[in-house]
């Protein structure tokens, strides 16, 4: 197995990603981009040259015009079958569009979907879609449900997880038409569906899988970002606030360090890109090393437990039907 991982991509780029692979020894890498800046730190047979670098504030159809970009070369890599995945942390768009066009829907997926990890009381919750989408029809919130549950199964191990769909209320006849609909789709499947959950269940943990179009998701996402970064900061100026505030803090320290370190995106690398050929995970433009490493071993352990296979194959035995 090879991962390929774009040098080049995030704010960071590419000393992140130097730092992140440095001490990998059990997995083959491919580091995809300009070798000038790559060439005196690492193993030159692991680079991969790529001159143009994608920018994170570049338009997706723009980007595809950039043929010899870390992210065109990568994608086209996976495509002739030279590695096996692609991780990086840039352009969140340009992968999305990169990944659509060059490599194609798996069979039977009408949409792809970004899913993620978030961090709940009792472990995550994998959620999708958080970007990918948008103007979704009932038919693709019932895909990204079965994707959903393919890739808990494959990352995780666990059997038949739960799946939630992310409404306005928890009674079946809240929602919109897209809810409902996509409602009872999910009722009359096999999947061990829980019904309707509202979104200050997520961080509950009430289920392995939540549903939800990709604007839903995407603000969703964004907002638990801020949320984590609002909350760290106003406890450190409580803590600054006065001399037992401070003594306070030093006892409370190990205690945050260790919720903060829950909530950290870090812990999960990346967002997974499900429905395409391939395997692609975006990792944040702010990716430190950990969550690149993080992600690389993701990829690793998804492509192992054969995700697209067994979601392709489930699409073909729906069609038998």
């Amino acid at each position: 197995m090879i991962i390929g991982i774009d040098a080049m991509g995030g704010d960071y780029a590419p000393q992140v990603v130097i730092d992140a692979v440095k001490d990998i020894t059990d997995l083959n890498l491919r580091l995809i981009g300009d070798k000038t800046q790559l060439e005196d730190k690492i193993d030159s047979s692991k680079i991969i040259h790529a001159p143009t670098t994608i920018s994170m504030d570049e338009l997706p159809q723009k980007a595809l015009r950039k043929k010899d970009s870390s992210i065109a070369i990568g994608t086209q890599l996976q495509k002739t079958g030279q590695i096996d995945a692609f991780v990086g942390a840039g352009n969140t768009g340009a992968y999305m569009i990169f990944a659509s066009l060059q490599l194609g829907r798996l069979k039977g997926v009408r949409r792809p979907a970004l899913g993620t990890f978030f961090p709940t009381k009792n472990g995550s919750t994998f959620i999708l879609d958080v970007g990918a989408t948008i103007l979704v029809k009932p038919e693709d919130l019932f895909q990204f449900g079965i994707m959903g549950v393919l890739c808990i199964e494959g990352l995780t191990g666990k059997k038949n997880p739960s799946v939630a769909l992310l409404s306005i209320g928890e009674e079946d006849i809240k929602g919109n038409t897209l809810t409902r609909e996509a409602f009872k789709l999910l009722q009359d499947s096999h999947l061990n569906f829980i019904g309707n959950i509202e979104g200050h269940k997520i961080l509950d943990g009430v289920s392995d899988v939540v549903i939800c179009e990709g604007v839903v998701g995407n603000t969703l996402l964004k907002f638990g970002e801020s949320i984590i970064a609002v909350t760290y900061d106003s406890i450190k100026e409580a803590i600054k606030s006065s001399f037992k505030a401070k003594i306070g803090g030093v006892l409370l320290v190990p205690s945050l360090k260790k919720f903060f370190s829950k909530m950290n995106y870090e812990e999960y690398g990346g967002a997974l890109l499900l429905g395409t050929k391939g395997v692609t995970i975006i990792c944040h433009g702010r990716s430190t090393s950990k969550a690149i490493r993080n992600a690389i071993y993701t990829a690793a352990k998804y492509v192992k437990s054969g995700v697209n296979e067994h979601i392709e194959s489930f699409f073909r035995r729906r069609e038998a039907v």
